[in-house]
């Protein structure tokens, strides 16, 4: 049964969701990848206040001693996900204006390349399920359910990464996907992004069922690249 951790935050606080993790596996992996996914899942731009964890709640959450969970930290710490301060706690790392737009940068070049091998590697059948993560918004625009498009709007980027079959590519990016994901997430309901964003979702899928390496290259490069001009205009919260 799930339960909910209460972060601590100088305001507004944070809910991560997570749920008691099964002994029988090791601890640290398993209290490693709960709170990464959690981290992932939250939404960590949401104020600009700092976001504190609090080792004894992530602990009592997860039904482990703090060992476990505080090894998992030092691992988290490690990827750039977590920051501990001597003294002041352990805190989650959030980007600058000017890094986000270097990760979505990176993540253009990354994810161009991811569709520009899908046209190579996937099947059509592969290639049609990403049609198919666009058919609850058939008969409504994305603005009208704007949560349940973001939530399609990030799976499908993702899909596209994974398409390309490289394992390189996957390594790569996950590191970046947290900030990228999040930024998504915040930006899609602004200045009626969601509904051109899905006219160039159905542009990249055509791309992609045609096998037109080039275009599918670029339309998917295009896409991310207006997103990083978007923030860096518009998004003046993440200074």
């Amino acid at each position: 049964m799930s339960s909910e951790l209460q972060t601590e935050a100088a305001a507004s606080p944070l809910t991560l969701s997570l749920q008691p993790i099964n002994a029988s596996v090791s601890l640290r992996d398993q209290a490693y990848v709960m709170l990464r996914q959690a981290i992932a899942d939250a939404d960590i731009y949401q104020s600009h206040d700092e976001i504190r964890l609090d080792e004894r709640v992530l602990s009592e959450t997860l039904g482990v001693s703090r060992t476990p969970v505080r090894e998992a930290m030092t691992l988290l710490e490690q990827e750039g996900f977590l920051r501990m301060v001597p003294r002041r706690g352990i805190y989650i790392v959030r980007k600058s204006k000017r890094e986000i737009v270097e990760m979505i940068q990176m993540w253009a070049a990354l994810e161009s390349m991811a569709a520009r091998l899908a046209t190579l590697h996937a099947t059509d059948a592969e290639i049609a399920r990403l049609r198919h993560m666009f058919d609850n918004f058939r008969d409504a625009t994305p603005a009208e359910h704007i949560a349940e498009y973001s939530d399609a709007n990030i799976a499908f980027h993702q899909a596209i990464v994974e398409l390309s079959k490289s394992q390189i590519i996957l390594d790569t990016i996950k590191n970046i996907f947290i900030h990228v994901r999040a930024i998504r997430r915040m930006t899609i309901s602004q200045s009626d992004r969601a509904s051109r964003s899905i006219v160039d979702h159905l542009r990249i899928i055509e791309a992609l069922e045609q096998r037109d390496t080039e275009l599918a290259e670029r339309l998917v490069r295009q896409h991310s690249l207006d997103l990083a001009v978007f923030v860096e205009a518009n998004c003046d919260f993440l200074d």
